[in-house]
Protein backbone atom coordinates (compact mmCIF):
# COMPACT_ATOMS: atom_id res chain seq x y z
CA UNK A 1 0.00 0.00 0.00
CA UNK A 2 1.40 3.41 -0.96
CA UNK A 3 1.95 6.17 1.60
CA UNK A 4 -0.87 8.26 0.15
CA UNK A 5 -3.25 5.29 0.12
CA UNK A 6 -2.36 4.44 3.73
CA UNK A 7 -2.96 8.05 4.76
CA UNK A 8 -6.37 8.06 3.06
CA UNK A 9 -7.25 4.79 4.80
CA UNK A 10 -6.25 6.19 8.20
CA UNK A 11 -8.31 9.34 7.63
CA UNK A 12 -11.35 7.26 6.67
CA UNK A 13 -10.94 5.19 9.84
CA UNK A 14 -10.65 8.32 11.96
CA UNK A 15 -13.86 9.74 10.52
CA UNK A 16 -16.10 6.82 11.53
CA UNK A 17 -17.40 8.36 14.78
CA UNK A 18 -20.49 10.57 14.91
CA UNK A 19 -21.20 13.67 16.97
CA UNK A 20 -23.10 11.72 19.64
CA UNK A 21 -20.16 9.38 20.16
CA UNK A 22 -17.75 12.30 20.22
CA UNK A 23 -19.88 14.09 22.82
CA UNK A 24 -19.85 10.95 24.99
CA UNK A 25 -16.06 10.71 24.75
CA UNK A 26 -15.70 14.39 25.62
CA UNK A 27 -17.95 13.68 28.63
CA UNK A 28 -15.38 11.21 29.95
CA UNK A 29 -13.27 14.20 30.92
CA UNK A 30 -14.75 15.32 34.25
CA UNK A 31 -14.88 19.08 34.82
CA UNK A 32 -16.17 21.70 37.16
CA UNK A 33 -19.22 23.77 36.24
CA UNK A 34 -19.19 27.54 35.77
CA UNK A 35 -21.56 30.30 34.83
CA UNK A 36 -19.83 32.95 32.72
CA UNK A 37 -21.37 36.42 33.00
CA UNK A 38 -20.93 39.77 31.29
CA UNK A 39 -22.69 43.05 30.41
CA UNK A 40 -23.25 44.38 26.89
CA UNK A 41 -22.89 47.99 25.73
CA UNK A 42 -26.48 48.77 26.79
CA UNK A 43 -25.88 47.42 30.28
CA UNK A 44 -27.93 44.24 29.77
CA UNK A 45 -26.58 41.27 31.72
CA UNK A 46 -25.83 37.95 30.06
CA UNK A 47 -24.84 34.57 31.48
CA UNK A 48 -24.47 30.98 30.37
CA UNK A 49 -23.41 27.67 31.89
CA UNK A 50 -20.05 26.40 30.67
CA UNK A 51 -17.68 23.59 31.62
CA UNK A 52 -15.14 24.63 28.99
CA UNK A 53 -13.32 26.85 31.49
CA UNK A 54 -9.60 26.21 31.99
CA UNK A 55 -6.61 27.88 33.56
CA UNK A 56 -3.89 28.90 31.10
CA UNK A 57 -1.10 30.71 32.94
CA UNK A 58 -0.12 31.87 36.41
CA UNK A 59 2.27 34.58 35.23
CA UNK A 60 0.58 36.44 33.71
CA UNK A 61 -2.71 35.14 35.17
CA UNK A 62 -4.74 33.92 32.19
CA UNK A 63 -7.83 31.73 31.74
CA UNK A 64 -9.91 30.60 28.78
CA UNK A 65 -13.39 29.35 28.02
CA UNK A 66 -15.27 28.64 24.82
CA UNK A 67 -18.78 29.42 23.56
CA UNK A 68 -20.75 28.22 20.56
CA UNK A 69 -20.65 30.93 17.91
CA UNK A 70 -24.38 30.34 17.32
CA UNK A 71 -25.28 31.15 20.95
CA UNK A 72 -27.71 34.03 21.35
CA UNK A 73 -25.36 35.86 23.74
CA UNK A 74 -22.25 35.38 21.60
CA UNK A 75 -22.14 38.97 20.32
CA UNK A 76 -22.39 40.28 23.90
CA UNK A 77 -19.39 38.25 25.09
CA UNK A 78 -17.43 38.95 21.91
CA UNK A 79 -17.88 42.72 22.16
CA UNK A 80 -17.62 43.13 25.94
CA UNK A 81 -14.32 44.06 27.55
CA UNK A 82 -14.88 41.94 30.66
CA UNK A 83 -16.42 38.69 31.85
CA UNK A 84 -16.63 36.82 35.15
CA UNK A 85 -16.21 33.12 35.82
CA UNK A 86 -18.55 31.96 38.60
CA UNK A 87 -17.40 28.49 39.74
CA UNK A 88 -20.59 26.85 40.97
CA UNK A 89 -20.85 25.10 44.34
CA UNK A 90 -22.10 21.53 44.71
CA UNK A 91 -25.60 22.68 45.77
CA UNK A 92 -26.08 24.92 42.72
CA UNK A 93 -27.27 22.37 40.16
CA UNK A 94 -30.44 24.41 39.77
CA UNK A 95 -28.43 27.48 38.90
CA UNK A 96 -26.45 25.49 36.32
CA UNK A 97 -29.66 24.28 34.69
CA UNK A 98 -31.16 27.79 34.79
CA UNK A 99 -28.28 29.40 32.91
CA UNK A 100 -28.10 26.50 30.45
CA UNK A 101 -31.63 27.34 29.25
CA UNK A 102 -32.55 30.11 26.81
CA UNK A 103 -34.39 32.99 28.46
CA UNK A 104 -35.08 36.66 27.76
CA UNK A 105 -34.00 37.65 31.28
CA UNK A 106 -31.81 35.02 32.89
CA UNK A 107 -31.20 37.17 35.96
CA UNK A 108 -34.84 37.51 37.01
CA UNK A 109 -35.06 36.17 40.56
CA UNK A 110 -31.32 35.42 40.71
CA UNK A 111 -29.23 36.81 43.58
CA UNK A 112 -26.08 38.55 42.42
CA UNK A 113 -23.67 41.37 43.18
CA UNK A 114 -21.86 43.58 40.70
CA UNK A 115 -18.16 43.38 39.95
CA UNK A 116 -15.82 45.46 37.82
CA UNK A 117 -17.74 47.54 35.23
CA UNK A 118 -21.05 46.14 36.51
CA UNK A 119 -20.45 42.52 35.47
CA UNK A 120 -22.82 40.35 37.58
CA UNK A 121 -21.23 38.12 40.24
CA UNK A 122 -23.46 35.24 41.36
CA UNK A 123 -23.80 34.66 45.09
CA UNK A 124 -22.90 31.56 47.11
CA UNK A 125 -20.52 30.07 44.53
CA UNK A 126 -17.36 28.10 45.21
CA UNK A 127 -15.06 30.68 43.58
CA UNK A 128 -15.04 33.75 41.34
CA UNK A 129 -12.63 35.15 38.77
CA UNK A 130 -13.18 38.60 37.25
CA UNK A 131 -11.39 38.88 33.93
CA UNK A 132 -10.55 41.34 31.17
CA UNK A 133 -10.94 40.00 27.64
CA UNK A 134 -7.55 39.67 25.95
CA UNK A 135 -8.48 38.07 22.63
CA UNK A 136 -10.84 35.70 20.82
CA UNK A 137 -9.84 32.75 18.65
CA UNK A 138 -11.96 30.73 16.21
CA UNK A 139 -12.32 27.09 17.17
CA UNK A 140 -14.60 25.22 14.78
CA UNK A 141 -18.20 25.87 15.77
CA UNK A 142 -16.98 27.63 18.95
CA UNK A 143 -15.02 30.75 19.80
CA UNK A 144 -12.29 30.62 22.45
CA UNK A 145 -12.12 33.57 24.84
CA UNK A 146 -8.78 34.34 26.52
CA UNK A 147 -8.99 36.51 29.62
CA UNK A 148 -6.56 38.17 32.01
CA UNK A 149 -7.57 37.60 35.63
CA UNK A 150 -7.99 40.88 37.54
CA UNK A 151 -9.67 39.83 40.76
CA UNK A 152 -10.36 36.50 42.49
CA UNK A 153 -12.26 35.21 45.49
CA UNK A 154 -12.95 31.79 46.98
CA UNK A 155 -15.48 30.37 49.47
CA UNK A 156 -15.37 27.23 51.59
CA UNK A 157 -18.02 25.49 49.47
CA UNK A 158 -17.04 22.42 47.47
CA UNK A 159 -17.36 22.84 43.69
CA UNK A 160 -20.01 21.24 41.51
CA UNK A 161 -18.65 18.55 39.17
CA UNK A 162 -19.90 17.32 35.80
CA UNK A 163 -19.00 14.22 33.79
CA UNK A 164 -20.63 11.49 31.75
CA UNK A 165 -23.69 13.64 31.20
CA UNK A 166 -24.54 14.07 34.89
CA UNK A 167 -23.69 16.18 37.92
CA UNK A 168 -21.19 14.70 40.36
CA UNK A 169 -19.72 15.60 43.74
CA UNK A 170 -16.07 16.18 44.53
CA UNK A 171 -14.83 13.78 47.24
CA UNK A 172 -11.36 12.51 48.12
CA UNK A 173 -10.23 9.58 45.99
CA UNK A 174 -11.18 6.12 47.28
CA UNK A 175 -7.48 5.23 47.45
CA UNK A 176 -6.45 8.41 49.17
CA UNK A 177 -4.68 8.46 52.50
CA UNK A 178 -6.64 7.24 55.49
CA UNK A 179 -6.98 9.63 58.40
CA UNK A 180 -4.10 9.59 60.89
CA UNK A 181 -4.52 6.93 63.56
CA UNK A 182 -6.69 4.56 61.51
CA UNK A 183 -4.26 1.65 61.36
CA UNK A 184 -5.48 -1.67 62.75
CA UNK A 185 -8.81 -3.46 62.40
CA UNK A 186 -11.30 -1.29 64.26
CA UNK A 187 -9.38 1.92 63.61
CA UNK A 188 -9.61 1.17 59.86
CA UNK A 189 -13.38 0.89 60.00
CA UNK A 190 -14.41 4.53 59.40
CA UNK A 191 -12.13 4.77 56.37
CA UNK A 192 -13.37 1.40 55.10
CA UNK A 193 -17.00 2.51 55.42
CA UNK A 194 -16.32 5.50 53.17
CA UNK A 195 -14.60 3.35 50.57
CA UNK A 196 -17.24 0.63 50.71
CA UNK A 197 -20.12 3.08 50.39
CA UNK A 198 -18.73 4.24 47.07
CA UNK A 199 -18.26 0.66 45.88
CA UNK A 200 -21.84 -0.17 46.83
CA UNK A 201 -23.15 2.54 44.51
CA UNK A 202 -21.20 1.07 41.60
CA UNK A 203 -22.09 -2.54 42.41
CA UNK A 204 -25.79 -1.75 42.74
CA UNK A 205 -25.78 -0.38 39.20
CA UNK A 206 -23.85 -3.27 37.68
CA UNK A 207 -25.33 -6.19 39.66
CA UNK A 208 -28.86 -4.84 40.19
CA UNK A 209 -28.97 -6.47 43.63
CA UNK A 210 -29.74 -5.16 47.10
CA UNK A 211 -26.44 -4.56 48.90
CA UNK A 212 -25.67 -4.41 52.61
CA UNK A 213 -22.62 -3.25 54.49
CA UNK A 214 -22.23 -5.27 57.67
CA UNK A 215 -20.02 -4.80 60.73
CA UNK A 216 -19.51 -7.08 63.72
CA UNK A 217 -21.27 -5.38 66.61
CA UNK A 218 -21.95 -6.21 70.24
CA UNK A 219 -24.71 -8.63 69.18
CA UNK A 220 -23.07 -10.06 66.08
CA UNK A 221 -23.25 -9.11 62.37
CA UNK A 222 -25.07 -5.77 62.15
CA UNK A 223 -26.19 -3.93 59.00
CA UNK A 224 -24.84 -0.38 58.99
CA UNK A 225 -25.80 0.61 55.42
CA UNK A 226 -28.07 -0.51 52.58
CA UNK A 227 -27.90 0.23 48.86
CA UNK A 228 -31.06 -0.63 46.95
CA UNK A 229 -31.85 -0.93 43.26
CA UNK A 230 -34.97 -0.32 41.18
CA UNK A 231 -36.33 -3.60 42.61
CA UNK A 232 -35.25 -3.81 46.26
CA UNK A 233 -35.45 -7.12 48.07
CA UNK A 234 -37.91 -5.65 50.57
CA UNK A 235 -39.67 -2.36 51.20
CA UNK A 236 -38.35 -2.20 54.77
CA UNK A 237 -34.57 -2.40 55.10
CA UNK A 238 -33.74 -1.15 58.59
CA UNK A 239 -30.31 -0.07 59.72
CA UNK A 240 -29.05 -1.87 62.81
CA UNK A 241 -30.55 -5.18 61.69
CA UNK A 242 -28.68 -7.99 63.47
CA UNK A 243 -28.05 -11.01 61.28
CA UNK A 244 -27.39 -14.59 62.42
CA UNK A 245 -23.70 -15.25 62.93
CA UNK A 246 -23.89 -18.92 61.97
CA UNK A 247 -26.32 -18.90 59.05
CA UNK A 248 -25.91 -15.56 57.28
CA UNK A 249 -23.37 -14.97 54.54
CA UNK A 250 -22.30 -11.80 56.32
CA UNK A 251 -21.77 -13.66 59.59
CA UNK A 252 -19.60 -16.25 57.90
CA UNK A 253 -17.58 -13.65 55.99
CA UNK A 254 -16.84 -11.73 59.19
CA UNK A 255 -16.43 -14.72 61.49
CA UNK A 256 -13.82 -16.32 59.25
CA UNK A 257 -11.47 -13.40 59.79
CA UNK A 258 -12.11 -12.42 63.39
CA UNK A 259 -10.42 -13.79 66.55
CA UNK A 260 -12.24 -16.75 68.12
CA UNK A 261 -12.74 -14.84 71.38
CA UNK A 262 -14.76 -12.22 69.48
CA UNK A 263 -17.19 -14.57 67.75
CA UNK A 264 -17.41 -17.57 70.09
CA UNK A 265 -19.85 -16.09 72.68
CA UNK A 266 -22.40 -15.15 70.02
CA UNK A 267 -21.91 -18.36 68.03
CA UNK A 268 -22.31 -20.52 71.14
CA UNK A 269 -25.53 -18.72 72.09
CA UNK A 270 -26.98 -19.16 68.60
CA UNK A 271 -26.15 -22.85 68.43
CA UNK A 272 -27.74 -23.35 71.82
CA UNK A 273 -30.89 -21.35 71.07
CA UNK A 274 -31.46 -22.66 67.51
CA UNK A 275 -31.13 -26.31 68.39
CA UNK A 276 -28.08 -26.86 66.18
CA UNK A 277 -29.82 -25.95 62.88
CA UNK A 278 -29.93 -22.75 60.88
CA UNK A 279 -32.98 -21.06 59.39
CA UNK A 280 -32.69 -23.07 56.16
CA UNK A 281 -32.85 -26.38 58.04
CA UNK A 282 -29.15 -27.18 57.76
CA UNK A 283 -27.57 -28.87 60.76
CA UNK A 284 -24.96 -26.68 62.42
CA UNK A 285 -22.64 -27.62 65.26
CA UNK A 286 -19.26 -26.23 66.36
CA UNK A 287 -17.38 -28.62 64.06
CA UNK A 288 -19.46 -27.90 60.95
CA UNK A 289 -19.35 -24.18 61.67
CA UNK A 290 -15.56 -24.27 61.89
CA UNK A 291 -15.48 -26.11 58.56
CA UNK A 292 -17.67 -23.42 56.98
CA UNK A 293 -15.33 -20.70 58.22
CA UNK A 294 -12.34 -22.54 56.77
CA UNK A 295 -14.09 -22.72 53.39
CA UNK A 296 -14.63 -18.96 53.50
CA UNK A 297 -10.96 -18.37 54.33
CA UNK A 298 -9.91 -20.46 51.34
CA UNK A 299 -12.33 -18.94 48.83
CA UNK A 300 -12.61 -15.38 50.15
CA UNK A 301 -16.38 -15.52 49.71
CA UNK A 302 -19.32 -16.66 51.86
CA UNK A 303 -22.68 -17.85 50.55
CA UNK A 304 -26.00 -18.50 52.20
CA UNK A 305 -28.45 -21.20 51.23
CA UNK A 306 -31.95 -19.93 50.39
CA UNK A 307 -33.77 -18.86 53.51
CA UNK A 308 -36.45 -16.44 54.62
CA UNK A 309 -35.39 -12.81 54.68
CA UNK A 310 -36.36 -11.44 58.12
CA UNK A 311 -39.10 -14.07 58.34
CA UNK A 312 -41.37 -12.17 55.94
CA UNK A 313 -41.81 -15.04 53.47
CA UNK A 314 -39.27 -13.79 50.94
CA UNK A 315 -36.89 -16.61 50.10
CA UNK A 316 -33.47 -15.05 49.53
CA UNK A 317 -29.92 -15.92 48.65
CA UNK A 318 -26.90 -13.96 49.81
CA UNK A 319 -23.21 -13.66 48.99
CA UNK A 320 -20.70 -11.81 51.16
CA UNK A 321 -17.06 -10.85 50.88
CA UNK A 322 -14.89 -9.70 53.81
CA UNK A 323 -13.06 -6.38 53.82
CA UNK A 324 -9.83 -6.87 55.74
CA UNK A 325 -7.73 -4.46 57.78
CA UNK A 326 -3.96 -4.16 57.26
CA UNK A 327 -3.44 -6.87 59.90
CA UNK A 328 -5.83 -9.28 58.16
CA UNK A 329 -8.86 -8.93 60.44
CA UNK A 330 -12.39 -8.47 59.12
CA UNK A 331 -13.46 -4.84 59.26
CA UNK A 332 -16.69 -5.09 57.25
CA UNK A 333 -18.58 -7.51 55.04
CA UNK A 334 -19.85 -6.44 51.63
CA UNK A 335 -23.02 -8.42 50.98
CA UNK A 336 -25.42 -8.85 48.06
CA UNK A 337 -28.92 -10.22 48.66
CA UNK A 338 -31.46 -11.32 46.07
CA UNK A 339 -34.58 -13.46 45.64
CA UNK A 340 -34.00 -17.19 45.28
CA UNK A 341 -34.42 -18.19 41.65
CA UNK A 342 -33.28 -14.79 40.40
CA UNK A 343 -29.84 -14.69 41.97
CA UNK A 344 -26.76 -16.68 41.04
CA UNK A 345 -25.28 -17.42 44.45
CA UNK A 346 -22.51 -19.66 43.16
CA UNK A 347 -19.09 -18.84 44.70
CA UNK A 348 -17.66 -18.57 41.20
CA UNK A 349 -20.57 -16.66 39.70
CA UNK A 350 -20.61 -13.11 38.35
CA UNK A 351 -22.01 -11.59 41.54
CA UNK A 352 -19.55 -13.38 43.81
CA UNK A 353 -16.57 -12.40 41.68
CA UNK A 354 -17.67 -8.75 41.56
CA UNK A 355 -18.13 -8.61 45.35
CA UNK A 356 -14.82 -10.32 45.97
CA UNK A 357 -12.97 -7.96 43.63
CA UNK A 358 -14.53 -4.91 45.29
CA UNK A 359 -13.71 -6.17 48.80
CA UNK A 360 -10.12 -6.96 47.81
CA UNK A 361 -9.72 -3.52 46.25
CA UNK A 362 -10.90 -1.83 49.45
CA UNK A 363 -8.70 -4.09 51.57
CA UNK A 364 -5.69 -3.17 49.42
CA UNK A 365 -6.53 0.52 49.79
CA UNK A 366 -6.54 0.13 53.58
CA UNK A 367 -3.11 -1.52 53.45
CA UNK A 368 -1.56 1.24 51.35
CA UNK A 369 -3.30 4.22 53.00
Amino acid sequence: MSTSAASAHEQAALATFDKRHLRDVFGSFVTGVTVVTTCDAEGKMHGLTANSFSSVSLDPPLVLWSQASAAGSHAAFRDSERFAINVLAEDQQGLANHFATRSQDKFAGIEYDTGIDGVPILRDCSAWLECKLVSCYPGGDHVIFLGAVERIRQSTKRPLVFGGGQYLVADPHDHGHAPVGTQGAMKSQPHAVRLASRSMLRLARTLDKTLALVAWGDYGPTVIAWQTTSSPLAADLPLGLVLPATSSASGLALGAFLPPEVIEPIVAAELRDHGHSDNSGRSVDPESFSAMLETVRESGIATRRPGQFRGDGVLANAISAPILSPDGLAVLALTAIGPDGDFDAAPGGTCALALKAAAQEISAALRTA
